[in-house]
């Protein structure tokens, strides 16, 4: 079974040797997200609620690309710079996930490059 890079131009083009996306199977796992504009590269927003709102928009742009939805994940990872983020993060994350059964979840905190507040990956098992 090959494994397939996922590219989109609807999300971010990377800035280093990795795929926004790989498929093997029915196994899509998504490289982690942040907020930046697929057209400009710039980050958008400021607040953590744009930049969640964002990245996961993102997310969806690559699972798509992929054959999948938000409602095909297992596993979403948050990490966030800061751990006062949180309950903002958490508002805007439950506005755009909302099918159950959820996917399982996993918040850390991390540094992340200058003005970027979060970044999300996804792993989604496509039928």
């Amino acid at each position: 079974m090959a494994k397939t890079e996922i590219r989109t131009a609807n999300a971010p083009k990377p800035v280093a040797s990795f795929s926004q996306g790989v498929r093997k199977g029915n196994v899509l796992q998504v490289a982690g997200q942040v907020a930046f504009d697929p057209a400009t590269n710039a980050i958008v927003g400021e607040t953590v609620a744009e930049q969640t709102r964002q990245a996961l928009a993102n997310v969806a742009a690559v699972l798509e690309a992929g054959g999948a939805s938000l409602d095909d994940v297992l596993m979403l990872r948050v990490y966030l710079t800061d751990t006062s983020h949180f309950g903002e993060m958490n508002e805007v994350y439950n506005e755009i996930v909302t099918q159950q059964p959820f996917p399982a979840r996993t918040t850390v905190y991390v540094g992340l490059p200058a003005g970027l507040l979060v970044e999300i990956d996804a792993l989604a098992v496509v039928d």
